[in-house]
């Protein structure tokens, strides 16, 4: 039996448990059944994460509200690559696996950090640029 893994908070090192979204975005959640990973200390620490809705497990590390913002803007670079239609989304996580070098298991804009994002946000405007995709 694997031993439940416990998820420290990186900006205050409280534990972060998993709750329901409303937690972090009350009744407006619109899927009531969705889940996060919260650090203890929120709303003080505001650091959280989705969870996957059938394993649980995080979809990412915990965020506070600039690298969350910064996720945003990174998923929205990374995703006008394939959504453009000249390449499918399977090639563009591909293409950030090799642009990056990482491995398969760390090639999630979940897993990045601040400086991660804003190389991605460039790459991919620099990559849109060549393809003539628009922003």
């Amino acid at each position: 039996m694997k031993k439940k893994k416990t998820i420290r908070c990186p900006y205050c090192g409280a534990e972060a448990k998993l709750r329901p979204a409303t937690v972090v975005y009350g009744e407006a959640t619109l899927n009531k059944n969705s889940y996060m990973y919260v650090c203890d200390r929120y709303p003080v620490c505001d650091a959280y994460v989705a969870a996957h809705s059938e394993s649980k497990l995080p979809m990412g590390t915990l965020a506070n509200s600039e690298l969350r913002n910064k996720r945003i803007r990174a998923h929205h670079a990374f995703d006008q690559l394939w959504k453009s239609g000249r390449m499918t989304k399977k090639e563009a996580y591909h293409w950030l696996q090799i642009r990056f070098g990482l491995p398969k298991e760390q090639a999630h804009i979940g897993m990045f950090g601040e400086y991660m994002c804003d190389r991605l946000i460039s790459e991919c405007t620099q990559t849109a640029e060549k393809m003539k995709i628009a922003m």
